[in-house]
């Protein structure tokens, strides 16, 4: 392989494929052992919910949304292709941009997020002002991101080797410094606190799908998808869980008017005296690399929109080209608005979220239900081929899933009717999934199945030999 990647949105041929399915477990678990996740982990507590009960709905919050995003990442190797292209099948090839540009918003906003939050872990390590470290801490993620998928993935297995003897350290390091007999004792269970904390645990995991297939593409297509799901689950789930449950028990034993990065530091050095900094500045690293990879995603799903809208010539050019958009987006969002605005933009963020539980169920059914994962690559770049501009069923599936899911909303914007009478607790994604994914079967029942897998062979002949575009 080039040094630098030399593909974008296209199709990796079967000759270009390499790596092992073990490699998927090491960048999930990192990718969720960062600062980021530390803070989902604290909500409850602050909150009043018991450290026990807060524990259980981390992990409990954690299966759910890894299970769909793992179940994602399995396509990545049966398709060969980024994640957001796979849903033109579903959407038609213009209807996809629906969901496209709700997660080019979602990435550039969570990255001018990261890039705040490294900004205050460096601060609270050696005083460094906002601005310039925000643009070296940028620089960095996006030269990560430049050389692309498998710098990624290396940096992802050295830094998962790293956090692993982190949090082992300080995970042992906590029995002796705290009564955990008196911080486990069940408490009174407050169902709301607990609905909130289980639903953004599982939110926060699924926020992986809308990129899980980027970072699996390149595997051997004869990676089985049993294999490919369970590296992909019980990485994302050990590094998610685990970190959220650090920030639980630092927020329960060790809470800061400071906030998180302030709790995490003084719990680190509670266990061992200058811990804390070891704890944050290997967090830090991985917030990099979280960062890097939500650049390389973006810049991917920019190519998606540009593609729909104008042909365009794929490869390492076009990919650099709206890398560096999406970096100078970023970077300049996290410079200019205040912490107040960042913090009002974080909720923006969590409506957006809301949007890509449709998209969950309608994708993953049509994967593993409808097509079960017979499509023509070819005919996935063609305005006006065998997927068509618009797929009328994938989007009234989507819309009616989303509206469904409306009266169970709880945000800082608007809470449902439904949430307010359940105590403000948020369970739309139970709404959202089965009613997008059953109404989009019922849709499908009529679709012509038949003719188009009698036409993929025919267009999909020389895949191997001749370019997709």
């Amino acid at each position: 392989m080039a040094l630098i990647e030399q593909r974008s949105i296209d199709y990796v041929p079967l000759k270009e494929r390499h790596g092992k399915v073990w490699h998927l477990w090491p960048i999930w678990f990192t990718g969720d052992a960062h600062l980021a996740t530390l803070a989902t982990g604290a909500i409850s507590v602050a909150a009043g919910l018991s450290l026990l009960w807060s524990a259980l709905a981390v992990i409990g919050g954690c299966v759910l949304g890894t299970v769909l995003m793992a179940f994602h990442c399995t396509q990545g190797p049966h398709l060969g292709l980024p994640q957001m292209i796979q849903s033109r099948p579903q959407f038609g090839y213009l209807g996809a941009l629906l969901v496209w540009v709700v997660a080019l918003f979602t990435y550039i906003g969570f990255n001018a997020l990261n890039q705040t939050l490294a900004a205050d872990t460096a601060k609270e390590l050696a005083g460094l002002p906002h601005g310039p470290t925000v643009i070296v801490f940028s620089i960095i993620a996006v030269l990560v991101a430049v050389m692309g998928y498998d710098l990624i993935h290396k940096a992802q297995r050295w830094l998962a080797y790293a956090m692993l003897v982190v949090l082992a350290i300080f995970t042992v390091g906590a029995f002796g410094v705290v009564d955990f007999a008196a911080l486990l004792a069940p408490g009174e269970f407050k169902p709301t606190p607990f609905l909130v904390q289980f639903f953004a645990a599982a939110a926060y995991q699924l926020s992986w799908s809308i990129y899980v297939s980027d970072y699996s593409r390149y595997l051997p297509k004869e990676v089985g998808i049993r294999e490919s799901f369970f590296w992909t689950f019980w990485g994302a789930f050990i590094g998610g869980a685990w970190m959220m449950l650090v920030g639980t028990f630092a927020a329960a034993a060790f809470a800061s008017p400071d906030g998180i990065v302030a709790a995490l530091r003084d719990s680190s050095d509670a266990i061992y005296p200058g811990f804390g900094v070891v704890m944050l500045v290997t967090s830090f690293l991985g917030l990099i690399t979280i960062t890097s990879l939500n650049f390389y995603g973006a810049s991917l799903t920019l190519l998606s929109v540009v593609d729909s809208l104008t042909k365009i010539k794929l490869g390492v050019n076009a990919r650099l080209y709206s890398l560096f958009a999406v970096f100078a987006v970023a970077l300049a969002l996290s410079l200019v608005v205040s912490g107040d605005a960042l913090h009002g933009f974080e909720a923006f963020l969590g409506v957006l979220a809301y949007l890509f539980t449709p998209w969950t169920a309608i994708n993953l059914v049509d994967f593993f239900f409808v097509r079960k994962g017979r499509y023509s690559i070819r005919a996935m770049f063609m305005a006006d081929g065998l997927y068509g501009k618009w797929n009328w069923r994938g989007l009234v599936s989507y819309f009616i899933g989303f509206a469904s899911m409306i009266p169970f909303f709880k945000t800082a914007l608007y809470t449902g009717p439904v949430a307010e009478a359940l105590g403000k607790a948020d369970i739309s994604m139970l709404i959202g999934l089965p009613v997008s994914a059953g109404v989009y079967m019922l849709l499908c029942r009529d679709l012509d199945l038949a003719s188009e897998f009698a036409r993929i062979d025919e267009l999909d002949r020389d895949l191997e030999t001749e370019p997709v575009r």
